[in-house]
């Protein structure tokens, strides 16, 4: 039998993110990326001995806009605590954090809800030197303490997960949400986002948890989805050998697709957890917390695909391609507006053109920046919904307004690309001509194949370039066969 079959995957995701503020969490000094090493540091992130920590109020706000944004229960009053730990990247032995009291629970994001929400400070960064970098004969390991301090909130799922495919997925919602609420710019790349994964297995129908395991540091989403699935294989493999899956932390390796041990997984009371002395408890006031929700956007991602979904009928991909790119949903709504939803066109025929514009300007390119004004977009949707120029020539249209720019009335005008109409006797004597130039697609066609057909409609479709609307084309023909 499968895996799928005996055994469910349950997976519970914790997310790091590093808020965009200015200055760190608790000192004045400022948050960068790939500035020299250790530019960027002070008593108070480093530890040094009589150095006292002031909380950051805007990486408040900030934990409270995410709360808002994933429908959380806010804290009134909340707690940081010492969360003890010896690593070089640490440089106090210890990291202020949250811990039993919380600034944020009780939240949902889609159809996976969200445990806790709380803030801390990320630790340094440990560059590692390979065989390359010895020194003396050994290998090194460098520390940049510039990231020490930054600003996190670490965001904790409940194990609602029970896919690889399903992680990757609300992992793109949960970082695109937090994109657009401008929080962070949840580069992977640069760490301001990472992905650890506790993934267990249990048969299917049970109700019990099984031994989880915490895959850590993911940084992207191909990596976070070819990890879990990697572990969830590896534990389904122990399962059915009758070995138990002992509780770890693991790296994985996406080079050789390989899992390794990094150290026993760690319990709440291995870090000594006590509250910090150094800080008062944390006040989220009404004002705190009615100035986050007014910094967020109108509507959040997840609201607008249900929007463009329910209200405006395109189908579930379509609606979260555009809401999950705002700057694509705002093109699109721009475009909608110009030419009237309730008449001048189709919201899904509209739709449909905007892959059809991205793939013609360059990656990852916001097309509001583009030739192409939102208003020509839908002029040239509401032209083919009038059938004035037919959809081949109309993708031929769109490649000059990406060019060029302009309306796309005047180039149709210019170019000759307007639609022959079923009324002209040029389009008659060519559907005669394809009739005749293939005797066997068009016998087949009398006899009720209508698949036959399309040779048939490619003829005048290539004798018109593409002017013809496909269509009425096809009426004609069936009309001349079905009637002969």
């Amino acid at each position: 039998m499968s895996a799928v079959t005996e055994y469910e995957p349950v997976i519970g995701l914790e997310i790091h993110v590093q808020l965009k503020t200015r200055t760190k969490m608790f000192c004045g000094c400022l948050v960068t990326f790939g500035d020299p090493p250790n530019t960027h540091t002070c008593p108070v992130c480093l530890g040094l001995p009589g150095a006292l920590p002031v909380v950051n109020e805007r990486a408040v706000q900030f934990g409270v806009m995410i709360g808002l944004a994933f429908d959380c229960e806010i804290a009134e009053r909340s707690l940081f605590h010492r969360k003890n730990y010896f690593y070089p990247d640490n440089p106090k032995g210890y990291q202020i954090s949250q811990y039993d009291v919380p600034l944020c629970r009780a939240g949902r994001l889609g159809n996976v809800r969200i445990h806790r929400v709380h803030l801390e400070e990320d630790a340094a960064k440990l560059n590692h030197l390979g065989q390359s970098g010895r020194i003396h004969g050994a290998e090194r390991s460098w520390v940049d303490f510039n990231r020490a301090g930054t600003p996190l909130v670490e965001i904790v799922s409940e194990p609602d997960v029970h896919s690889a495919e399903q992680a990757r997925e609300w992992l793109n919602v949960l970082r695109e949400t937090l994109r657009q609420t401008g929080v962070s710019d949840v580069d992977m790349s640069q760490g301001s986002l990472r992905c650890d994964a506790n993934v267990s297995v249990r048969p299917v129908g049970s109700h019990e948890l099984g031994t989880k395991t915490e895959l850590k540091n993911m940084n992207s989403f191909a990596f976070l989805e070819r990890g879990v699935r990697a572990e969830i294989d590896r534990q389904v493999g122990l399962l059915r050998s009758g070995e138990g899956v002992v509780q770890e932390t693991l790296h994985y390796d996406p080079r050789s697709d390989s899992l390794t041990p990094l150290r026993s997984k760690e319990e709440a009371h291995d870090y000594r957890y006590f509250p910090e002395p150094d800080l008062v408890p944390l006040l989220a006031t009404a004002e705190t917390r009615e100035a986050a929700r007014e910094a967020l956007p109108a509507e959040l991602p997840v609201e607008r695909a249900a929007r463009f979904e329910h209200e405006l009928g395109l189908n579930a991909g379509r609606a979260r391609e555009l809401a999950f790119r705002a700057e694509l949903g705002d093109y699109f709504e721009r475009a909608l507006q110009a030419v009237g939803g309730d008449g001048g066109v189709d919201p899904v025929e509209l739709a449909n053109w905007i892959p059809q514009l991205v793939e013609r300007l360059e990656k990852d390119a916001d097309p509001t920046e583009s030739k192409v004004a939102p208003e020509s977009l839908g002029a040239l949707a509401a032209m083919v919904k009038a059938r004035e120029v037919s959809r081949d020539a109309a993708r031929e249209v769109l490649t000059l307004l990406v060019e060029q720019g302009g309306d796309p009335r005047e180039i149709v005008q210019r170019e000759g690309l307007g639609a022959i109409s079923a009324d002209e006797d040029g389009l008659g004597q060519l559907v005669d001509q394809a009739i005749a130039s293939d005797p066997g697609a068009a016998e087949q066609v009398r006899s009720g194949n209508m698949r036959a057909i399309g040779p048939l409609v490619g003829y005048v479709m290539r004798e018109t370039k593409g002017r013809a609307d496909g269509g009425e084309v096809t009426r004609l023909i069936r009309e001349r066969l079905t009637s002969a």
